[in-house]
């Protein structure tokens, strides 16, 4: 009886330190709510990994750091957001990249045409030094880009005709995303290019405001503008990526463990949600093929044409983002094809 009590005594007195070492750990981790936005809908790629998200942030903080999430733009356009985070009234968001070079017009080069020929390319530039450089140049107007998520290879819809050849962009009412460039590219192609958040967009598309619009097979699934775009032309012509931010007015106020923990986390997200996202292109593929849409991929041929229409644009945008900038990255693109 006596040698049990002596082992209760041991076990419990193990038990104690390892709770006093996890508190110890944990010391710097205080409870927090975090409100997280995005734009899409909650069974998107999107709301998938804001969840996922939310869950490793749980499990790494032992509960403490409590992240609730709001799809659908609930807590606002990307725009709005981005405004909130600066302000300090929203602590976290995942959006486009497009909106940032509103900021930090660097951003921008995102939005050149015909950069990146698969994900791999993409990945390696956006997570090596020339990703991070853009993401550090936040700081300074009131964002913490933390990783980017895949958004990926957009191509276009629209409920007039398919676009098989570069004549078949002329005159189509095309929504795109609120930035000069992407207003620049579609313009020198044909197309009457409209600037609209994307939480306006389906409304557009049903009330035929606009004929059609441009996005990753992924949101064009999700957000079912198959219901109102009977065409598909898969272009593949812009890779865009997402980028996940937080709040400097917020993230100042944290403990660097605190940090640490949505760092970690974050990055975690971004493993899920690139393997979610292309798997979840493939699927969506064949939900759009079975919904009716009428599919076409335009031949490298009308691509190359495509993409002289859009060389004057992406030369002039060269000029105003830095030519420097453009050369680092068309070398690091360089760097990932050379092996």
């Amino acid at each position: 009886m006596l040698n049990s009590m002596k082992k209760l005594v041991v076990a419990l007195a193990a038990v104690s330190a390892c709770t006093a070492a996890g508190m110890a750990h944990a010391q710097d981790v205080k409870t927090r709510i975090i409100r997280f936005g995005y734009g899409l809908n909650d069974e998107s790629v999107q709301g998938r990994a804001a969840r996922y998200l939310a869950e490793e942030l749980g499990k790494l903080s032992g509960g403490k750091l409590k992240m609730r999430t709001f799809g659908s733009a609930n807590l606002g356009s990307d725009e709005q957001m981005q405004a909130a985070l600066v302000g300090g009234s929203q602590e976290m968001m995942v959006g486009s990249t497009a909106p940032l070079a509103t900021m930090v017009k660097e951003f921008g080069v995102y939005d050149l045409p015909f950069l990146f020929n698969n994900e791999k390319e993409a990945d390696a530039v956006l997570d090596g030094p020339f990703g991070e450089k853009l993401l550090k140049m936040l700081d300074a107007k009131g964002l913490v880009g933390l990783v980017y998520w895949e958004n990926g290879f957009r191509d276009v819809t629209n409920s007039k005709r398919p676009i098989a050849k570069a004549e078949d962009m002329e005159g189509i009412k095309l929504r795109v995303m609120q930035n000069q460039i992407a207003l620049g590219v579609f313009g020198a192609l044909g197309a009457n290019a409209v600037p609209m958040p994307f939480s306006e967009l389906f409304t557009a598309l049903e009330t035929r405001t606009v004929d059609g619009q441009e996005n990753p097979v992924s949101t064009i699934q999700s957000s079912k503008f198959y219901e109102v775009q009977p065409y598909l032309s898969l272009t593949h012509h812009v890779y865009t990526p997402w980028v996940v931010l937080a709040s400097k007015k917020w993230w100042d106020t944290l403990s660097p463990d605190e940090q640490k923990l949505i760092r970690e986390a974050a990055v975690k997200s971004r493993e899920f949600e690139r393997k979610d996202s292309r798997a979840d292109s493939q699927k969506s593929m064949q939900m759009l093929e079975k919904s009716g849409m009428k599919i076409n991929k335009v031949s490298d041929e009308e691509l190359k044409r495509l993409r002289a229409k859009a060389q004057p644009v992406v030369d002039k945008y060269t000029q105003e983002l830095g030519p420097d900038l453009v050369k680092q990255l068309q070398d690091e693109i360089n760097k990932v094809r050379q092996g």
